[in-house]
């Protein structure tokens, strides 16, 4: 398992229940290899512009991903996992994807930071 990496995983649900839902790698966090990880949803709706990414069918991306419909990346929807708990690899986005989201959720916390200081 690698950055950039589409994984099927357990993820919570906003009704609560736990399902094997689609998520993208994000890094490997030292000293145990625990994986950073960003939920992706179809519910398109739920995607905040100039922050999340969109998966389409006609995207470069899309059929390397392993993604059956229309999706969104959310990076709002982080989450760390054991190793362990990741079901399967599905797929994968590029190198260039992999490094828009991180550049984004990067820029997001330096935002932050600069206007609580």
């Amino acid at each position: 398992m690698k950055p950039g990496d589409v994984v099927l995983t357990p993820l919570p649900q906003a009704d609560g229940m736990v399902k094997p839902r689609p998520a993208v790698v994000l890094d490997l966090l030292p000293p145990f290899n625990d994986v950073l990880a960003c939920g992706i949803s179809t519910q398109i709706r739920h995607a905040v512009p100039d922050f999340d990414e969109f998966m389409q069918p006609q995207d470069a991306d899309f059929r390397q991903s392993g993604l059956k419909a229309p999706s969104v990346i959310r990076l709002g929807y982080l989450t760390v996992l054991m190793p362990e708990d990741v079901i399967c690899c599905i797929g994968f986005i590029s190198r260039t994807g992999l490094k828009r989201l991180l550049g984004r959720l990067g820029m997001h916390f330096t935002g932050l930071a600069s206007q609580t200081l």
